[in-house]
């Protein structure tokens, strides 16, 4: 009965960040221990970027930077609505794998370099349709050339019994580069009275898209259920992710000072407090919520304080900023074609971390963010 009551949850239909977020930091304890091997080479880690979006090593002249991620089920959904439109999604969900991780990859000022795909499928006969495979490997490229990267190469295994019959894991990794040293973006300089830039999303990108499945699962019309402006539900849930590259790229050759940046995709709006240093975060504006997150809402049905902390909500990325530099961030967001808007502010309690949304009457300890 409880259940009904607070409706649909991520960790409901598989996704618990309280199951995975232990793993994730004994991971990085052990991985700590490795970190001496550096030395070798003549360089050393950065130790505070171990539980970041993006890890960093220190070079004589440079910071090289690694990220590895993955696009989730998203290509399920266009699997699916293939079926139902005729239409192939690959360069959409392509796009997405990439911007996953090179979105992560500028969180700490790093420029992609190159970009590796690693596609694992049950068998090899799903690289036989033609026409899939130009749609996804024309939409690698682009992006790839959106983020000003190279495309390495990759790895395209075939497993059986692992793999689901029919399906494929996309996912990949990149190398990036903080050069000048100057340009790294580093925590420590988050301070009192920060503001908090939001850069909009184009909408749920490649989070939260199982229990976007789920609910598709028990609607009637499934995928092609119509949302308020009339576009099918599966249609904008493969929205291509935005690659925000181009505006952290004019903003760090500007010199604008950066103190934080954020990718909000796992555990939502949360994960504004990534930071180390307790700050409290205070939203005081939310973007208008689309008519898919609004459907998504009512057809869970997901509550806000659900939707907010493990959803992006119209927010796909973060920048943190002194007061005098939001009009530079707003500007290069809106050059590049993507919207951005003061959000709030960065306020120093004592020890105290928390995210407060005021519009929503929010509020997520730091508790609830445990990935270090």
């Amino acid at each position: 009965m409880e259940k009904e009551k607070s409706g649909m949850t991520y960790a409901g239909v598989g996704v618990d960040y309280g199951a995975m977020d232990p793993f994730k930091r004994l991971c990085q304890q052990a991985a700590l221990s490795t970190a001496a091997r550096l030395s070798g080479f003549g360089f050393s880690e950065v130790e505070s970027s171990r539980g970041e979006s993006v890890y960093l090593i220190e070079t004589p002249d440079c910071y090289l930077a690694h990220v590895e991620e993955g696009l989730g089920t998203k290509n399920l959904v266009a699997d699916a609505m293939k079926e139902i439109t005729g239409k192939g999604y690959y360069d959409a969900v392509a796009q997405c794998a990439v911007a996953m991780i090179v979105n992560d990859m500028i969180t700490l000022g790093a420029l992609p370099v190159s970009v590796a795909m690693h596609l694992a499928v049950a068998e090899s006969s799903w690289l036989e349709d033609p026409y899939r495979n130009m749609n996804l490997i024309e939409g690698w490229a682009g992006a790839c050339i959106l983020s000003g990267a190279v495309w390495s190469g990759g790895e395209t295994p075939t497993l059986p019994d692992i793999i689901m019959p029919g399906a494929a894991l996309l996912s990949g990794s990149a190398l990036g580069i903080i050069r000048p040293k100057v340009s790294r973006i580093d925590p420590k300089n988050i301070c009192h009275g920060d503001r908090i830039v939001i850069l909009l999303s184009s909408g749920i990108h490649a989070n939260g898209l199982t229990l976007c499945r789920r609910i598709a699962a028990k609607l009637p019309d499934g995928y092609a259920a119509p949302l308020s402006d009339g576009q099918m539900y599966g249609e904008a849930l493969l929205a291509p992710t935005y690659i925000y590259v181009p505006v952290i790229r004019d903003l760090l050759a500007q010199g604008a000072p950066i103190h934080y940046a954020v990718n909000i995709t796992g555990h939502g709006w949360r994960k504004l407090m990534r930071a180390n240093e307790p700050f409290v975060y205070i939203i005081e504006r939310v973007p208008e919520i689309s008519p898919l997150f609004a459907f998504i809402q009512e057809q869970g049905p997901v509550t806000d304080k659900e939707a907010y902390g493990n959803l992006n909500m119209g927010a796909g990325f973060a920048l943190f900023v002194p007061e005098s530099e939001v009009g530079a961030v707003v500007a290069a967001a809106e050059k590049n074609g993507i919207s951005a808007f003061d959000a709030g502010g960065i306020e120093k309690w004592a020890e105290e971390k928390k995210v407060i949304i005021r519009p929503k009457g929010l509020v997520y300890d730091g508790a609830t963010l445990g990935v270090r």
